[in-house]
This record gives structure tokens, sequence and C-alpha cells, in this order.
């Protein structure tokens, strides 16, 4: 540990590039709120070795996606928590930041807390407990001394399920907020015709194959009621894969793969069909209407009744605690459903006004008007570090 008016040292962990984003942007806050100075050790990617931290390891050999994946790395994901925990306990820092990828992450926490209590530990993105396997809040209180929530209910679902002491500091979508919102002119093209619709069939290979062909049959059916410019936002590597499922559209498809395309055509959409998920709440911050669906394999549509305990899946719906955005899962994702829910979204009336209300509630709820979460988040881990110094 170090010494008072030394600085401080921290090792901070992240397993995944959505960890990465949320590590590069807290060590930056770290820097400035830090009086004394900060180091950084761990297992990160391009943003947070931006930052100054130096892997441990490529954090790529963390991320695996789907069981065959894990299996496959299961050898070398091992290896990589013994070296993770020896490297901590050898060189105890005076904080561990431990960023989602929770498989990897809580077995980190638990063997390190079982070999030197005197860590604090400090855990970045809550599990989903209050959807599925709630247990989990109660199983993390030993080896957990802070948790940071992204989301303003998570608070109080822990405290409710007897999980550690978590503290709400904001999604990263904050952080944002000017990319999402439209300038005067967009909000003129927001209102023109014909009306830009944003199709966002996720971003997984399973959601693709399940979504595609319904998101293109329902906006096929909008565009006979009324001309639309369709428009979808997907990542560079999937490319090829969205080219091959909108080849059978029968709606002319513009493709954007650059971030500033894509918040552009957030800020000019005046209504999404999309995959639930983020995207929802982000959709929700831009202030654009959404249809939102999902489709689960046979056996996972079997099991998710017993499992979820849920009133929506809707991300943006759950943060606002009322289900403004219509979902259709399952046997009611269907090319009708979605294209007259989308046509009542796209026209003036109470559907829509419905949802713009509820996201107009979104940033007061969020704490749009706080501190930007990575800032929250680093006075948390700062707190941690000087409890364990005095």
């Amino acid at each position: 540990m170090s010494a008072p008016g030394k600085p401080l040292d921290i090792f901070v962990v992240a397993g995944e590039e959505s960890g990465d984003v949320l590590g590069g942007a807290l060590l930056a806050a770290l820097k400035v709120q830090a009086p004394q100075g900060v180091t950084f050790r761990g297992i990160g990617g391009t943003r947070m070795a931006g930052q100054g931290l130096k892997s441990l390891f490529p954090m790529d050999d963390l991320t695996a996606i789907g069981f065959g994946a894990v299996l496959s790395k299961l050898r070398t994901i091992l290896k990589r928590l013994k070296e993770t925990v020896e490297a901590i306990c050898a060189a105890p820092p005076d904080v561990l930041v431990l960023i989602d990828a929770p498989d990897f992450t809580h077995r980190v926490a638990a063997k390190v807390r079982k070999r030197r209590p005197d860590i604090p530990i400090v855990k970045y993105v809550s599990p989903t407990v209050w959807a599925w396997r709630s247990g989990r809040a109660k199983a993390m209180r030993p080896y957990t001394d802070r948790l940071l929530a992204l989301l303003p209910f998570e608070p109080e679902v822990h405290e409710r399920l007897g999980g550690p002491v978590t503290d709400y500091v904001g999604h990263p979508l904050l952080e944002h907020l000017e990319d999402l919102r439209p300038s005067a002119e967009e909000v003129v093209r927001r209102a023109s015709d014909p009306p830009l619709v944003l199709a966002l069939p996720g971003s997984r290979r399973a959601e693709l194959e399940r979504l595609g062909a319904i998101f293109g049959e329902a906006l096929g059916r909008v565009a006979v009621e009324r001309p639309i410019e369709v428009v979808l936002p997907t990542l560079p590597r999937l490319v090829p894969k969205v080219l091959a499922m909108v080849a059978s559209w029968p709606v002319p498809v513009r493709i954007v793969t650059d971030a500033g395309e894509k918040h552009a055509v957030f800020r000019q959409a005046r209504a999404a069909l999309a995959a639930s998920g983020t995207v929802t709440l982000e959709l929700g911050l831009a202030g654009v209407p959404t249809v939102a669906a999902y489709k689960l394999s046979e056996w996972e549509a079997k099991i998710a009744p017993h499992v979820l305990h849920l009133t929506t899946v809707i991300l943006a719906n759950l943060v606002i605690g009322e289900n403004v955005v219509p979902e259709f899962l399952q046997k009611d994702c269907t090319p009708e459903k979605l294209s007259a829910a989308l046509l009542e979204t796209l026209a003036e009336g109470p559907a829509r006004t419905r949802q713009l209300e509820g996201f107009a509630k979104l940033d007061t709820i969020m704490g749009a008007d706080d501190a930007p979460p990575s800032q929250r988040a680093a006075a948390v881990v700062l707190e941690a570090a000087a409890a364990r110094r005095h």
C-alpha cells in the first residue's frame, strides 16, 4: 500500500471493449481528482492504455462470447485469472477496481478478498440482478466494498436483495448527450418528409438472423403506406452480414458505420425500429420514439418466463418506470404488428406523445445535470482508497 502523500496505486481490471471504454474515462477522471497523483496497473485495452495503464496481458485473452468460445479459451482464462490475482496480492494496491466482465472479475474479487482482505475492492457495473439470478447481489457482498451502478434504480435493488453498498454514478451515455441532441436544423429534419427511420436489428449474429427478415418486411409495409428513408447504423465488422441481410429488403437502406454519422442520424430520425438493448435508452435520450422487438431461440423462450422477473425488457421503460416504448416479443414480433406500431409512432398522436413525454423525464431521473459519470465514479474510488489509508 502507498504511504500517505505518495501517488495512489490503483489496480484496474477490464475484460471487454465496453469495460475499456468505462475504464478509460475513469482513469482520466482519477488523474484529475487524485490530489497526490495516481499510478495505474492492471488489464485493459487501448483506451485505458491511452491513460497510462500498461496491461499485464492483452485484454482480448479474457474476451469469449458464447459457450464454445469460453471452452476453447478456458485454459488461457484460468491462467490469466491466476496471474491477475498473483500480481494484485504480491504488490497490494491502494484500491482494486474491477470493471464489468462478471465471470472473470467476480472470481478475481473473491480470491483477492480471501488472501488480502485489507485491499478495498470497487466493482464498476452491477450485474443484472434486477432481471435474473437475484442471488448474485447477496453473493457479491463479502468481496465488494463499493458497487458503482449505471442505472438509477440499482442501489435500491441491491439494498433490498442484501447486496453491497451501491452508488449510482450514471450511465456513460450521459457523457455524450450533446451528440444525441438535435440542433434547430435537425429538429426541422425530424419533422420533414420523408421521415428518417432508424433500423437497429442488433449487433449479434443471432439477432440479425432472427430479426433481419422481420424488420425488412415491417419497413416494407410501412413504405407502402408512406415514403420513408431507412438508415441502418452498424459496426464496420458487421457490414458484410448486414449487406447480405438487407439485400432482400423491399426498401432501400443506407448503412452508416462512422460514429459521427451514427450520432447525426440519431439527431435527425423521426422514429426507430430497434432490437431490445441499451440502444433503447440511447434512443430515449435522443428523443426518438421507438418500436422495440426481440426474439429468443425456442429453448431460451421456454426458460425465460421462469428466470426473468420483469414487467418489460426494454431498458428505456425500466429507467423511466413506465412502459412507454411498445415492445413486441417472440410471437408478437411479426411484420404486421411492428409495421402497425411504427406507423402509429411516426404519426402525430397519443402513442408518439406518450413516448416523448416519457423521454423528457430521463434527464431528471438519470441526473444528467450532475457531474459526468466518470467523475462520480472516480470520487467513489478515491473514497474507498482513502478509507483504507486511514
